[in-house]
């Protein structure tokens, strides 16, 4: 682990924030932290920008020249970080633990061969495991995204579904495609190609209203030329699209990983969501992403507001409440019994070690408020290593001291 990690939290700084500030997901920040792994062909630039971030809120010359080495096991104790320290009022406090980074990432894990022969599991229920509608769990949250979700479809409006990493949007995305396909309902869904796609040049390519026109076009008409000239192709699209909808097809514009579009294509898309024929809308829009999509489409950024006063934002939250229903649906979805795999105390050890505390400052004074990182992908990273631990001892059942261990090994 880098130093870095403490640097941030030395100087109340957010990993998210200083991702935005430098140009790069959340996710790429966490993995520099960690393991010193970079974007491909950005490492230098990135540094760079880094430690012009940390001058710019506060750090020392002798703190910036370490920033990039390797954290030593216990905590940097030099007399520039003590400083540092005592000038902000914000590092450790005597008694109490550094603030855990709020981003922690559960590495991918599956069920190995022996545990599954160990404890009789026929399939393994946390990968590869949505098959039909049924395989989704439900709570009301998750209810009220996925009905959010089918009546943008069917009537039309903008759309934005907000969550972590992990934190289900995928697979709402996928039940929406299913129950379009079994329902039978008259919907023509539009998806760019968003593989490479970055909010700027510099890391990938953005995806731009041109873009988007194409993939309209070719969804809505398969066998159409698309027309050379960009003014050409929107009218086609329009054309396109209001020839669609006077035999009674509806279209629904999805748009994945929302949260790499760059902001002249956010603004444009109000252009898109005004398309009509008559009183009747043409194109129903709906934005996935994760957090940073959120603060995007903030009421307090000015720059896309007219994209902001026409979308409805929702969030999917952790599964802070719901851990044991959510293992419970899991393992019942693969004919398991959840107390024959798990005792009493792991649904609250789960909700303890994906739980982390997070230090902020308000006014001067600070604040400790706790975040949950419940969201399935991770339950099901650290349930699996768990299981995979409970053969090698030799346990008949998944214990908190267990998953206590699996989140500790990270």
């Amino acid at each position: 682990m880098l130093n870095l990690k403490k640097d941030l939290a030395l100087l109340n700084l957010k990993q998210a924030a200083m991702a935005r500030h430098v140009g790069i997901s959340t996710a790429s920040v966490c993995l520099a932290c960690r393991y010193n792994k970079w974007p491909n062909g950005q490492e230098a630039a990135l540094k760079d920008r880094i430690r012009k971030y940390l001058t710019a809120n506060g750090a020392t010359p002798e703190m910036v020249a370490a920033t990039f080495d390797e954290a030593p096991a216990a905590p940097r104790d030099n007399a520039a970080l003590q400083a540092m320290a005592k000038a902000t009022n914000s590092g450790p406090q005597p008694g109490n633990d550094q603030p855990e980074d709020p981003f922690m990432l559960l590495r991918k894990y599956t069920i190995n061969r022996e545990a599954r022969q160990h404890f009789r599991i026929p399939r393994d229920p946390f990968t590869d495991e949505m098959l039909c509608e049924g395989d989704v769990f439900l709570s009301d949250d998750i209810r009220y995204v996925r009905s959010a979700m089918r009546q943008t479809a069917k009537h039309g409006g903008m759309l934005a579904v907000v969550a972590e990493s992990g934190g289900g949007k995928s697979t709402l995305r996928q039940d929406l495609a299913e129950w379009i396909n079994s329902s039978g309902e008259p919907i023509t869904v539009i998806e760019p190609f968003v593989i490479g796609m970055s909010k700027s040049e510099r890391e990938g390519r953005p995806l731009k209203s041109a873009d988007i026109t194409g993939a309209v076009i070719r969804a809505v008409a398969p066998s159409a030329t698309l027309k050379m000239r960009h003014e050409d192709r929107a009218v086609q699209m329009h054309s396109v699209l209001r020839a669609s909808a006077q035999i009674g097809r509806k279209h629904v514009l999805i748009i994945e990983e929302a949260h790499d579009l760059a902001v002249p294509t956010l603004k444009h898309l109000k252009r898109f969501y005004e398309l009509q024929d008559g009183f009747k809308k043409l194109l129903a829009i709906i934005l996935i992403g994760q957090t940073e999509l959120g603060g995007k489409l903030s009421e307090k950024n000015p720059e896309v507001r007219e994209v902001v006063q026409r979308c409805e934002v929702v969030h999917l939250p952790a599964l802070d409440n719901h851990v044991e229903a959510y293992l419970r649906h899991k393992l019942k979805r693969v004919d398991m019994d959840y107390d024959a795999l798990f005792a009493p105390d792991v649904a609250d050890e789960i909700r303890n070690r994906l739980r982390h505390s997070v230090l902020e400052v308000h006014r001067g004074e600070r604040q400790q408020r706790t975040e949950s990182l419940c969201h399935p992908l991770a339950i099901n990273n650290l349930v699996s290593a768990a299981l995979n631990s409970a053969v090698r001892i030799g346990a008949p059942k998944v214990t908190g001291a267990l998953i206590a261990a699996a989140a500790r090994s990270e």
